[in-house]
Parts: C-alpha cells; structure tokens; sequence
C-alpha cells in the first residue's frame, strides 16, 4: 500500500462516489461534494479506497491515520512472511571421503535451519562421459546426510552437472 497513491479530497474528479461513513456504514451512492461536506464537517478525510470500481468507494476517515495503520499492517505481513533459501552444495567426481564429510555435515545444518539444499555433481572435461559415476557420488553423499530429509527433485542431468534438490522433513 506504500507505492499506491489514493486520493483524498479535491484530488477526487468523478460526480459520484459509492460513500462509506466514519462508523464503516455504506451510505450509498452521493455527489461528490456532499462527500467532501460530510467529511469537512468531522474534520476528516475522504478517501478514494478502491478506485477501480464504478463508482468508486470513498471513506470518511483521518488519512494520517489510515496511512499509519496500512504501514503497520504490511510491516506485519513482512515479519510473517517465512523466507526459506535455498541453498546448493557442489560436488566433483573425485571428492575425497573427508571433504565429503564436511560438505555432508554442512547440509545437515541447512536442513536442520530448514532450507531446501541443491546437490550439485560438476563434471569437469571427459568427466561427463560416465555420469553413472555422478549418480553413485550423489547417492553416497545422500546416504551419509542425518537430517531427515526428502528429495523434491529426482536427479536430473542438466549441461555439465547432476543435480538432485532435497527438502527437510516436516
């Protein structure tokens, strides 16, 4: 509600407006200007609320306010609203046991926090020419993880890489 612009006011051009009183009571559809009369007479606003519709709804209310409240209302939605990353983990073919260790101990901590993790085989140079090599890569680092897990996507071989996508378990 940030970036839309209502209008409030004399910025109101149509004749006619579908009016909402300061109680939230549909008055019904006025002129414009026993609106803004209705409105100036309680020293508050009217305000364009859906302005797509014909006639538009108007409100009688103190802008600042509604402003205020909108604001607060959409800091809710963002504090609400879960961001889950995902995260990718490279492999090669030729990865030593301890190093596989350590990237499989770092998926088990994204998964633990709750992102999905792609797993990612590169092959480098004639590499590619036994991707059944990558699969059994792919499956002995699935095999080792300790987070409960489940795989979003099934291994699929895309360019230079396999790469299969894993889910914690709810």
């Amino acid at each position: 509600m940030a970036n839309i612009r209502l209008r409030i006011n004399e910025r109101i051009r149509l004749p006619e407006v579908l009016l909402v009183d300061e109680e939230g009571q549909k008055v019904g559809v006025v002129p414009t200007s026993e609106a803004l009369k209705r409105a100036r007479d309680l020293n508050l606003d009217l305000v364009e609320i859906a302005p797509n519709l014909r006639p538009p709804v108007c409100k009688i209310i103190d802008y600042g306010k509604y402003k205020y409240e909108q604001g607060k209302a959409l800091s809710q939605q963002r504090k609400k609203s879960k961001v889950v990353g995902e995260k990718e983990m490279r492999l090669s073919l030729n990865i030593d046991d301890h190093d596989l260790a350590v990237k499989v101990k770092k998926v088990d901590q994204f998964l633990a926090k709750g992102h999905k993790v792609k797993v990612v085989v590169r092959f480098k140079g004639r590499e590619i020419t036994h991707p059944e090599l990558g699969r059994q890569v792919l499956a002995k680092f699935l095999g080792l993880l300790t987070t409960p897990h489940e795989i979003d996507k099934e291994t699929t071989k895309q360019g230079r890489q396999l790469f299969t996508i894993i889910n914690p378990k709810k």
